[in-house]
C-alpha cells in the first residue's frame, strides 16, 4: 500500500507540477529498464526517433505540396485562371494555347525539383541505415541509426561518429575517459577529454552494463553546444546514489571516437531533438533575386493586359452605340444573348479580351528559366578547374535555382578551420635568445646532418647559451597535454615518428601542442610518453630522461597560458611556461626580452601564431608553498574557478624568458589570393569561426583579409569588462566615422587607398549582447544599427568563439540591413549548416569534418580556392546570360502581341485574332524558344580568361544592374515600337491593290502572316545582333529556327503535305511568298525594326562604355596579337568606373 501512495504521490506532483518541473526536464531509463520497486514511479516517455530529415518532400505531399508551391508563382497562376476562363466561356482562341504550355512548364519543373529532392532523401538514407551497435538483454545487436531510441546504450568504437546525443557511462581507458574530435560541430579537430560517470567506469562489458539501474533526469534539448545540465541516479543495494552531470559527460552528435578503443554510452537526444540538428536552420525556399524581378515585371505586365482588355471592352461598346454595328445582318444574336444583361456580357468580352492577349505573359519563360538552370548547373559539374585531384571529387549542385544569384554576392561569410586553412598545424621557427632555429634548413650553405638540423640565423651560440638552448627544447617537450598513441595508422594515414626510436604519433586538444612537440623532435628532442606520473623525453644524444610530472597549470582563455611543475632526476624542481607574448613578456624578470619581442612582431605580422616560454626553478620552500597555494584553491567549495586563477597569478612570476616559437596553420592552397579576388570584385568577406580570437586573427593576416596597414577594432568581452557595451560602440562608431566623414558610404563601394582600411573583430558573448533587444531607458539606443554601421565601414570582420546559430544569426543581421545586400556562406562542417541554409546562396567545403555541410548547401565545392572561379567566372556568365534571356523574353512577347491590340481597332473589336492558333501556340514552344535557351547556356560575352585575371569586372554586373527598371522599360519599348513597324508596315502596304500579280486582294490570314512572319525574323536577328560567343551549335539553331517557321508554315498550308488542306490557312503562306512586294516588305520592316536599337548600341558604345564593352573592343584590335591579351586584366583594373 505504502508503494503505492509513494507511486501515485509521484505521479500527481509530476503531473500537477508547474510548468518549470514538468516541460523542462525529461527522465531517461537506461536500457529502458525500470527502477527499483518503491523508488519513483516509472513513467515512461515518448521521444522521437533518431531519424535526420534534410529533404523537403515525402512520396505522399510532393504532387499538392509541389503545385502548391508552383502556383504561387504569379505567371502559373495566371495562366491557370486564363486556362480555366477558356474552358468555361467562349472565347476566339482554343484551351490548348494556354492548357499545353501550362501543363509543360508545370511537368518540367516538377520533374527538376522532384530529381533534386531524391538526391536530397537518398543522403538522408545514407545517414540513417548507417549501423549502431546496441546493448540488448546482454548482447551487442546490431541497428540501423534511425531505430535508436532515448535510453539505448550504446557501444562505440574508434573512429566511429556518434549517431546522436550521449551520456558517457565507461570507456576502455582505465580512467574512465574517452578522447572525442569536434571537428564537424565547432570546427576544431583538436582531441578534447571526455569523463564517464564515476561510479559506472568500471562496467566494461556488455553484461556489466545492461545491469545498471539507473535512469537520468537531463533538460529539454536546446541548442547550446556547450551547456548541459543533468543528473543520473544510480541504483545500488542500498541507497539511491545521485551524480551531477555536465557538458563534460555529454557526447554530442557528428563528434568522434578517438585514441579510445571502444565506450560505452546511453542516448538522452535523438534525431532532430540532438544539439546539432537544434542548431540547423528550417530549410527554407530560396528565390533569386532575378526571380523577384521577373515576378515584378510580371505585375507590370498584367496591369498593361488589364489596361489593353479594359480598353477594347470599352471601345467595343462605344462601337456597338450604332444599332447596324452591333447587330449586322450576316452576326444576327440568338434570343438568349440578347436577354442577358449588358453587365454580364462587358464581363464576358473583357474576359475574352483577356484571353486573346494574354500571351504577353510569358508562361514559356518559367520552363525555359527552369531549363536553363538545370541544364546551366552542368557546367558548374563539368568544369575539370573545380576538381581536387587527391579527393577525386568534382563540383556537385544541389540547388539549380540560384546560378544567377553567383553573380550578385556582396557579402561573403566563411568558417576558417578547414574552409580557409588546411586544419594542420606545421612547426616553422624558434627563436632562443635572440638565435633563430629553423628545422631542415641549411646553415653555412650545408644541410646539417642529424636530427637536429637547424638554422642559427644570427651567430652561434656559446657554450654558455648552450644551455639555456637545451632547457628551452625541454620546456616545450614538458609543457603542454599531449598524449602519444603507440599505433601506425590514424584516420587511415600513415604517420608517426619513425627514427628507431618509435613509432607513435602525438595527438591533443590543441594542434598548436602537437606541432610544438614535433618541431622538438625535429630539432632533437623526442617526447616519448607519459608513464608513471613521470615524462620521458630522448634528448639530442638518444639519453633517456625522465621528469616527475608534479602540477598542471591548465590553459583558459584569460590567462591566454599554461604551465606544469616538474621535478628532474637531479632534485631540482621547474616550473615551465607557455603562452601568448601578452601574457609572458609583463611576467618576466629576465632573458633577452628586446630580441625575442622584435622576432615575435615580425613573426605575427607574417601571419604566424607566436607563443613566448619561460621558466622559474623552484626552491623547495618555494614549492611547498605553490602545493599549499593550489591545495587550497582546488578544495574551495565556492568560486573555485577565481581561486585557482588567482593561485596561478601567484605562481607564474619572476619568469626568466627562454624564446619564442612560431606554428602555421597553413592556409589552403591559394586561399589568400581567393580573398584578394573577391575583396577586388567589390565583396565583403567576414570570418565566422567557433576558434579562439588569437588564432582566427593570425589567419586572417595570413589570409590577407586584414593587412598589414589594416586598424583594428575590438568589440570583445575583454573591452566589455573595461567599459559598457553602449560606450565601447559609440566609441567605435566614432572612430570610423571620424574617417568616413564627407565620402559616400556605399556598401559596395570598392576601398579607397586614401582612407584608413579598419577591420573589426568581435565574439560571440558580445555579439549576444548586442543583439539583445535594447531597453526602454535614456542609455540604451539601437545597438544593431550602430553595429551595422561600424560593420559598413569596415573592409573585413573577424567574428570568434561563435556558436552555430550564432553564424546564422549574423547572416540573417545582414540580410536584413537597409541595403538588402546578397549573402554568401560557406564551410565545410556540420556546425556552419546554420549559416548555409540562412544565407542566399550557401556553399559546402567537401572537406575533412564531413558532410554535413556539403548535403545541406546549394553548391559543394572541393577546396576553397574553387569559390574564386564560381563567383568571378559561373556566377558572371550566369546572371548575364538570364538577365538577357527575361529581358528578351518580355520584349519578343510585347512584339508579339501588340499588333493583335492594335488590329483589333480595325476589326470592330470583335475579338478575331492577328494569327492563326497554330502560329499563337508555337510561337513560345517551338519558334522562338530554342535559339534564347541556347544563347543562355553558352553565351560567353567576355573571356573566361579575363574574367578570372581582373576580378573588377564582377562589380559591372553588382546590384542587379541588368534588370533594373530603366532597362525594362528600354527593351519594353522596343517591342512596342518593333510591334508598330511590323503592323503599320503591312498595313500600309496592303492599301496597294496590286499587291499580287494577279491583282488578287489579300485577306486577313495573309495579313496576319505576313506580320508574324516580320516578327519571327526581327526577334530572331535580334538575338542574333546580341551574341557575342559564336559557335556551330548556335549558327544550327539560330538558323534552323528560321528554316523550321519556314517549312512548318509551308506544311500548316498544305504545300508539302497536301492532305493537311487546313481550310482557313490554305495555301496563305504559299500565295504571300508569290508575291514580290511581300519579299521586299520583309526586308525593309526586318531593317526598320532592328535599325534602333543597333545604332543605340552603337552610340553608346562609342560615348560612354562599360569596362566590359571596353575589354570587347580592346579584344577586337588585338586579335591578330594573341600575345598581347595577357595584358588587358592589367589595362582593365585601370578603367574608372
Amino acid at each position: 500500500m505504502g508503494m503505492d501512495l509513494s507511486t501515485l504521490r509521484t505521479l500527481i506532483s509530476r503531473y500537477c507540477a508547474g510548468e518549470e518541473n514538468w516541460v523542462d526536464t525529461r527522465t531517461v531509463y537506461i536500457g529502458h529498464r525500470e527502477p527499483p520497486p518503491g523508488t519513483e514511479a516509472y513513467i515512461p516517455q515518448r521521444f522521437p526517433d533518431n531519424r535526420i530529415v534534410s529533404s523537403k518532400y515525402t512520396f505522399w505531399n510532393f504532387i499538392p505540396k509541389n503545385l502548391f508551391e508552383q502556383f504561387r508563382r504569379i505567371a502559373n497562376f495566371y495562366f491557370l485562371i486564363i486556362f480555366l476562363v477558356q474552358l468555361i466561356i467562349d472565347t476566339p482562341t482554343s484551351p490548348i494555347t494556354s492548357g499545353l504550355p501550362l501543363f509543360f512548364v508545370i511537368t518540367v519543373t516538377a520533374i527538376k525539383q522532384g530529381y533534386e529532392d531524391w538526391l536530397r532523401h537518398k543522403a538522408d538514407n545514407s545517414v540513417n541505415q548507417c549501423p549502431v551497435h546496441v546493448v540488448q538483454h546482454g548482447k551487442v545487436v546490431c541497428k540501423q541509426s534511425r531505430k535508436l531510441r532515448v535510453g539505448d546504450v550504446v557501444l562505440m568504437k574508434e573512429d566511429q561518429t556518434f549517431p546522436c546525443d550521449l551520456i558517457l557511462l565507461s570507456s576502455s581507458r582505465d580512467d574512465g575517459t574517452c578522447f572525442v574530435t569536434t571537428a564537424s560541430l565547432d570546427g576544431e579537430s583538436s582531441h578534447k577529454t571526455y569523463y564517464s560517470v564515476q561510479d559506472t567506469k568500471a562496467y566494461n562489458t556488455e553484461k556489466e552494463v545492461d545491469s545498471i539501474k539507473a535512469t537520468i533526469e537531463c533538460e529539454q534539448p536546446q541548442p547550446d553546444l556547450y551547456k548541459f545540465v543533468g543528473r543520473i541516479n544510480i541504483y545500488m543495494d542500498s541507497e539511491p546514489v545521485a551524480r551531477p552531470l555536465g557538458s563534460e559527460n555529454l557526447l554530442l552528435r557528428g563528434a568522434t571516437l578517438k585514441n579510445t578503443e571502444y565506450i560505452y554510452a546511453v542516448a538522452i537526444y535523438t534525431g532532430m531533438e540532438t544539439k546539432m540538428a537544434l542548431n540547423y536552420q528550417s530549410k527554407s525556399q530560396k528565390r533569386s533575386a532575378v526571380e523577384k524581378s521577373m515576378n515584378a515585371y510580371l505585375v507590370v505586365y498584367l496591369c498593361i493586359l488589364i489596361s489593353k482588355a479594359f480598353i477594347n471592352t470599352a471601345l467595343k461598346y462605344i462601337w456597338q452605340a450604332d444599332p447596324n454595328r452591333d447587330e449586322p445582318w450576316y452576326n444576327q444574336r440568338t434570343g438568349g444573348e440578347r436577354e442577358r444583361h449588358i453587365l454580364i456580357r462587358a464581363f464576358t468580352d473583357f474576359l475574352a479580351f483577356m484571353v486573346l492577349f494574354n500571351y504577353i505573359i510569358p508562361v514559356s519563360m518559367y520552363v525555359t528559366v527552369e531549363m536553363q538552370k538545370f541544364l546551366g548547373s552542368y557546367f558548374i559539374m563539368w568544369d575539370d578547374e573545380i576538381m581536387d585531384e587527391e579527393l577525386g571529387e568534382r563540383a556537385v549542385v544541389n540547388t539549380s535555382d540560384l546560378n544567377e544569384e553567383l553573380g550578385q554576392v556582396e557579402y561573403v561569410f566563411t568558417d576558417k578551420t578547414g574552409t580557409l586553412t588546411e586544419n594542420n598545424m606545421e612547426f616553422i621557427e624558434c627563436c632562443v635568445d635572440g638565435h633563430v632555429y629553423v628545422p631542415d634548413a641549411i646553415c653555412n650553405g650545408q644541410v646539417m646532418p642529424g636530427a637536429d638540423t637547424m638554422d642559427m640565423i644570427d651567430s652561434s651560440p656559446g657554450p654558455g647559451a648552450r644551455e639555456g638552448e637545451e632547457l628551452f627544447f625541454r620546456a616545450l617537450c614538458l609543457c603542454h597535454t599531449v598524449q602519444v598513441k603507440e599505433e601506425e595508422t590514424v584516420d587511415g594515414i600513415k604517420r608517426g615518428i619513425h627514427q628507431g626510436k618509435a613509432t607513435s604519433i602525438y595527438i591533443s586538444s590543441s594542434p598548436d601542442e602537437v606541432a610544438l612537440v614535433e618541431g622538438m623532435q625535429r630539432l632533437g628532442f623526442t617526447y616519448l610518453r607519459l608513464k608513471d606520473s613521470h615524462m620521458e623525453i630522448l634528448n639530442r644524444e638518444d639519453e633517456l630522461e625522465r621528469f616527475e610530472l608534479l602540477e598542471v597549470l591548465t590553459f583558459d582563455s584569460v590567462r591566454r597560458r599554461m604551465s606544469v611543475i616538474v621535478r628532474a632526476s637531479t632534485g631540482d624542481v621547474y616550473l615551465f611556461c607557455k603562452g601568448a607574448d601578452s601574457s609572458i613578456f609583463p611576467r618576466v624578470i629576465s632573458g633577452k626580452v628586446e630580441q625575442v619581442k622584435a622576432r615575435v612582431e615580425h613573426n605575427a605580422v607574417e601571419g604566424l601564431r607566436t607563443l613566448c616560454v619561460a621558466y622559474r626553478r623552484l626552491n623547495p620552500e618555494q614549492y611547498a608553498e605553490v602545493c599549499a597555494l593550489l591545495s587550497e584553491a582546488r578544495l574551495a567549495l565556492q568560486d573555485r574557478d577565481r581561486r585557482l586563477a588567482e593561485a596561478y597569478d601567484l605562481i607564474e612570476k619572476d619568469l626568466v624568458l627562454l624564446g619564442a616559437t612560431a606554428v602555421e596553420d597553413r592556409l589552403q592552397e591559394k586561399a589568400a589570393d581567393t580573398v584578394e579576388s573577391l575583396h577586388k570584385a567589390g565583396m565583403k568577406v567576414w570570418v565566422l569561426t567557433g576558434d579562439k580570437m588569437e588564432t582566427a586573427a593570425a589567419t586572417c593576416y595570413a589570409s590577407k583579409l586584414f593587412r598589414r596597414g589594416t586598424h583594428i577594432l575590438e568589440l570583445t568581452t575583454k573591452r566589455m569588462e573595461e567599459q559598457s557595451l553602449h560606450d565601447v560602440l559609440f566609441d567605435l562608431s566614432r572612430t570610423v566615422l571620424r574617417q568616413h566623414t564627407g565620402m559616400a558610404r556605399d556598401t559596395f563601394s570598392g576601398l579607397s587607398g586614401d582612407c584608413t582600411d579598419y577591420g573589426l573583430i568581435i565574439d560571440g558573448a558580445t555579439l549576444s549582447a548586442v543583439l539583445k533587444p535594447g531597453q526602454e531607458d535614456s542609455n540604451s539606443g539601437n545597438y544593431k544599427e550602430i553595429f551595422l554601421e561600424i560593420c559598413r565601414n569596415c573592409s573585413a570582420v573577424l567574428c570568434c568563439r561563435m556558436a552555430p546559430l550564432q553564424k546564422a544569426q549574423i547572416v540573417k543581421l545582414i540580410k536584413a540591413s537597409k541595403e538588402h545586400p546578397i549573402t554568401l556562406a560557406i564551410g565545410d562542417g556540420a556546425n556552419d549548416v546554420s549559416m548555409i541554409l540562412e544565407a542566399h546562396v550557401g556553399i559546402g567545403i567537401m572537406g575533412k569534418e564531413g558532410r554535413q555541410a556539403a548535403r545541406n548547401s546549394d553548391y559543394a565545392i572541393p577546396k576553397f580556392k574553387h569559390l574564386k572561379k564560381m563567383l568571378l567566372v559561373h556566377g558572371h556568365y550566369y546572371y548575364i546570360r538570364i538577365s538577357e534571356l527575361v529581358q528578351y523574353f518580355f520584349y519578343k512577347n510585347v512584339c508579339f502581341i501588340f499588333p493583335q491590340f492594335l488590329y483589333q481597332f480595325f476589326c470592330g473589336f470583335s475579338q478575331q485574332p492577328l494569327y492563326d492558333t497554330a502560329y499563337l501556340t508555337l510561337y513560345n514552344i517551338s519558334f522562338t524558344s530554342l535559339p534564347i535557351l541556347l544563347y543562355s547556356l553558352m553565351e560567353q560575352h567576355i573571356n573566361m580568361d579575363i574574367l578570372k585575371k581582373d576580378p573588377t569586372l564582377y562589380r559591372d554586373i553588382a546590384k542587379n544592374c541588368l534588370l533594373r527598371w530603366p532597362i525594362f522599360i528600354y527593351w519594353t519599348f522596343l517591342g512596342v515600337y518593333d510591334a508598330i513597324v511590323m503592323f503599320f508596315g503591312a498595313y500600309f502596304l496592303f492599301d496597294n491593290t496590286t499587291f499580287t500579280s494577279n491583282g488578287q486582294m489579300f485577306g486577313n490570314w495573309t495579313f496576319g502572316t505576313l506580320v508574324f512572319t516580320v516578327l519571327v525574323f526581327t526577334v530572331t536577328f535580334k538575338l542574333a545582333l546580341d551574341t557575342h560567343y559564336w559557335t556551330w551549335i548556335n549558327h544550327f539553331v539560330i538558323w534552323g529556327s528560321l528554316i523550321f517557321f519556314v517549312v512548318f508554315s509551308l506544311l500548316w498550308g498544305g504545300i508539302i503535305w497536301p492532305f493537311l488542306n487546313y481550310q482557313r490557312m490554305y495555301y496563305v503562306f504559299m500565295q504571300m511568298l508569290s508575291s514580290g512586294p511581300a519579299w521586299l516588305s520583309i526586308i525593309l520592316l526586318i531593317t526598320a525594326g532592328l535599325l534602333p536599337d543597333v545604332l543605340k548600341k552603337v552610340v553608346w558604345r562609342a560615348l560612354w562604355p562599360t569596362t566590359t564593352e571596353r575589354i570587347q573592343n580592346k579584344r577586337r584590335c588585338l586579335a591578330s596579337e594573341p600575345s598581347t591579351i595577357f595584358m588587358l586584366s592589367q589595362t582593365s583594373s585601370r578603367i574608372s568606373f
